[in-house]
């Protein structure tokens, strides 16, 4: 299989090493250096591509897959507020893509916790939030991870009803900030953390938390490049639990 690379930083270096490992071959890379000198002429040889670039970067190399007429799987975050069209023009025309805010098997395990924990606690007097920390170079918070976390809280825990978004490094403190009908994601950005994220249901009497904690960046590799093979001769849009079926 021949694979473009979108975004080439630490996590395109991770599936790339994967990929080779696998008998693949990256026959296209973008970085910051060549990013104006790609076009859809460029995936000419390419069979799927992979984006982890930047969110300011991902609709624009989406829709050039899309001309391309090449499949491509989506591990870039914050740019789901233009979901809607990329959704309607990829099944228009017959496009294939597969779109996740987490790429892990473990975090997609922990995605189907989180949704029954969060039915059990729909009927009982706790109050919830939620943690998350990365590195430094992660540009959106919260991040997609965290953001679907709270989506599967709130459709089944009806008091919660939008989310409050903090970063981390002001004064606030939940108790004066947060209202009884938001959810809290608090977000840190510290040092080279591959992505923490922790549930925690609270009231007077005890504390609940469900947490995963990723050790290194070739677990969301390992899922990019899984999603790759599978994609490859499907059209439509698809998400990380079409191909696990947990």
């Amino acid at each position: 299989m021949k694979i473009a690379l979108l975004g080439y930083g630490k996590m395109g270096k991770a599936i790339e090493k994967i990929a080779e490992a696998k008998g693949h071959e990256i026959v296209y890379r973008v970085d910051l250096n060549n990013a104006f000198d790609f076009f859809p002429l460029s995936l000419k040889n390419v069979d799927v591509a992979i984006d982890f670039s930047m969110p300011t970067a991902a609709v624009d190399n989406i829709l050039k897959c899309f001309e391309a007429k090449v499949p491509i799987v989506v591990g870039t975050t914050g740019w789901y507020d233009q979901f809607d069209s990329i959704k309607e023009k990829c099944e228009a025309e017959g496009q294939s893509m597969v779109y996740s805010s987490n790429f892990s098997i473990g975090v997609n395990i922990f995605f189907k916790v989180n949704k029954i924990l969060a039915e059990i606690m729909k009927s009982q007097d706790y109050d919830v939030m939620i943690n998350e920390s990365h590195h430094t170079g992660k540009k959106d918070h919260p991040s997609g991870t965290a953001l679907t976390l709270a989506k599967q809280i709130m459709d089944e825990i009806d008091k919660k009803e939008k989310i409050k978004d903090r970063l981390m490094f002001d004064t606030e403190t939940p108790s004066q900030s947060t209202k009884p009908n938001e959810l809290l994601i608090e977000s840190y950005r510290e040092g080279d953390v591959m992505g923490d994220h922790t549930v925690r249901y609270e009231n007077v009497i005890d504390i609940i938390e469900i947490k995963h904690s990723a050790k290194s960046r070739y677990g969301f590799a390992k899922g990019a490049i899984m999603s790759a093979e599978w994609i490859v001769g499907k059209k439509g849009i698809y998400t990380l639990d079409d191909i696990l079926k947990f």
